[in-house]
């Protein structure tokens, strides 16, 4: 599991003054920061604060302060990541009071994606320096599986596993042994190799997220019954801010009769198809507004889990330009 993110630089030797490009450098630091961040984090929201905070200590230093830093990259990583330590830590306190089960917040497609937040209802044209880049790594059921682990343990997975970065550096960003990091690593490792993968490829997905929506648009609990796993669950995160059922539903046949149930009380729903975390999903609108975001996973060619995102706060990027 990697990505096209490096550790290494390329930055400008230190002792010089600082000049336009060196900005540009700096600045264009930021998507793999926001990279990093979201991983750590399992939020957009979060991830953006905790690399602007990254940015107002770098822009806090004097002229001086910074040109005596020889990689301003690796510094810039080094803020960033023990800024996602410190939130991971009060994150677990504050997901303990959280309504219902907290989900990762969901991603669109690199293309769909409006950069920057929600605000005013103006719409922005994206920056590629914000995009999100989505592969395995950011699936859904990956990023559930990232919450299981301790903050220690997710930074260091993330960092090595997923960044490529050697445990030297790893222990000098998270405060410890090189020798720590790498039973964290690997304890990390453990528990993602023990939680399900996906089975199907994308495109198998996309034809069976396909069916599962023309079977819930035509209230046809059988076809739907015979999508869903026999033992499937469907978990939904509305964080106390919308209605929705606060514990996972189970069982193919419950799953059915519930979203036939939603179908009929909340008419005038409209689904569309969505990349949603790098893989096929389904938005649902109202109004044109979206509503909820449903994740899938696939296992033996049929669908297993289902994670529906209704929390507004976590539907800022589907719904920065009013539509999708």
């Amino acid at each position: 599991m990697s990505t096209p993110s490096e550790p290494g630089h390329d930055q400008p030797e230190s002792g010089h003054d600082r000049s336009e490009p060196d900005l540009s450098a700096i600045i264009g630091e930021r998507r793999q920061l926001i990279n990093l961040a979201y991983r750590l984090l399992g939020s957009l929201t979060e991830a953006e604060d905790a690399v602007q905070e990254t940015y107002t200590r770098w822009y806090a230093m004097s002229p001086q302060q910074q040109e005596a830093i020889a990689s301003p990259g690796a510094w810039l990583t080094t803020v960033a990541s023990r800024i996602c330590l410190d939130v991971l830590g009060s994150a677990r306190a504050r997901r303990e009071r959280y309504v219902g089960t907290w989900i990762p917040e969901p991603l669109p497609d690199r293309a769909e994606w409006i950069s920057g937040r929600a605000g005013g209802g103006r719409a922005e044209s994206a920056d590629p320096a914000d995009r999100i880049t989505l592969d395995e790594s950011v699936n859904m059921a990956f990023l559930v599986v990232l919450e299981s682990m301790t903050p220690a343990e997710r930074v260091a997975f993330i960092l090595h596993d997923v960044f490529r970065y050697p445990f030297a550096e790893v222990a000098e960003i998270i405060g410890r042994t090189p020798a720590a990091c790498r039973q964290l690593a690997s304890s990390g490792r453990r528990r993602i190799r023990a939680a399900p993968t996906p089975a199907a490829p994308a495109a198998g997905q996309a034809g069976l997220v396909r069916h599962f929506k023309e079977a819930w648009e035509s209230r046809d609990i059988e076809a739907l019954v015979g999508l869903l796993d026999p033992d499937a669950t469907m978990t939904a995160d509305g964080g106390g801010l919308v209605g929705t059922v606060l514990r996972p539903v189970e069982g193919c046949q419950t799953i059915a009769q519930y979203l036939i149930h939603i179908a009929d009380i909340a008419p005038g729903l409209t689904l569309l198809e969505r990349t949603v975390n790098g893989r096929p999903g389904l938005v649902a609108q109202h109004t044109g507004v979206p509503v909820t975001v449903a994740a899938f996973d696939i296992t033996r060619g049929r669908i297993s889990r289902i994670w529906a995102v209704r929390n507004p706060e976590k539907l800022r990027a589907w719904t920065a330009s009013g539509q999708i």
